[in-house]
């Protein structure tokens, strides 16, 4: 029987990677280190040219039953490797399913406190929004950026009229049942607009919703994966969500 706290409560973290092989050792050991024996790990490799996907591999033999990998065939785009990430979670029995970076921007000491949110609340999915009161942005970006992620969370926001404050998130915990009635594989985002469409899909849908403040960090080690091409994407889907809603 699960614990009365939840600690015991399924609840598997997916987490994607390209070329991630200098953080993915101490994010993984962080995450297994939690008050969670109920937490696995699923990470979902593109084919990681650093050999991210091998030591993923080895991790998983040095921690069964709570370390499993997801090997793709190559890049193809963030979002994309969240929907096929997902969708094996749900389909292996998870009962919470939470989207994490695996560069240490979303630091792990906040998943108890999104998977508490969650229970006590009983929200489909319990967003760790850096928008709300007690929310923070790593003061170690530059200003440009600081101020980019806000335009974007508000431009998308009036957009699509969600009612959240953080709509470009990556930082999610959902209900399994929730993200099963989502379909993922009809998920059409590449890149980083993923997390507007999957929100703004589950908002449509009248799944619940709540914020919770976390401290979003400067990634540890490694580069952004934000290109042009990834950026036009986020910037066109509201529009493109919004005529879809809208359209015959």
């Amino acid at each position: 029987m699960a614990a009365a706290d939840g600690r015991d409560v399924s609840l598997t973290v997916v987490m994607p990677t390209y070329n991630e092989a200098e953080a993915l050792p101490g994010i993984s050991a962080e995450l297994l280190g939690l008050p969670l024996p109920g937490l696995r790990l699923l990470i979902v490799d593109d084919a990681s040219p650093d050999g991210t996907g091998r030591l993923a591999d080895a991790l998983a033999r040095d921690h069964p039953g709570r370390i499993q990998v997801l090997h793709r065939a190559g890049k193809d785009g963030l979002g994309r490797a969240y929907a096929a990430g997902m969708a094996a979670a749900v389909a292996h029995g998870a009962r919470y399913v939470l989207q994490m970076d695996a560069d240490g921007s979303h630091p792990p000491r906040h998943v108890p406190q999104l998977l508490g949110s969650a229970r006590a609340t009983g929200a489909d999915l319990v967003i760790g929004s850096r928008y709300v009161p007690g929310g923070q942005l790593t003061t170690a970006w530059p200003a440009h950026r600081r101020l980019l992620s806000r335009w974007a969370n508000r431009y998308a926001g009036a957009v699509l009229r969600t009612g959240l404050r953080d709509l470009t998130a990556g930082f999610v915990l959902w209900r399994a049942a929730a993200l099963a009635s989502l379909r993922l594989e009809h998920t059409r985002s590449a890149g980083y607009s993923f997390q507007i469409e999957l929100k703004h899909a589950a908002v449509r849908a009248g799944c619940s919703a709540v914020e919770v403040p976390i401290r979003f960090e400067e990634r540890r080690h490694g580069a952004s994966k934000m290109s042009a091409a990834v950026q036009l994407e986020a910037a066109l889907l509201p529009w493109r969500l919004l005529l879809r809603r809208t359209g015959p």
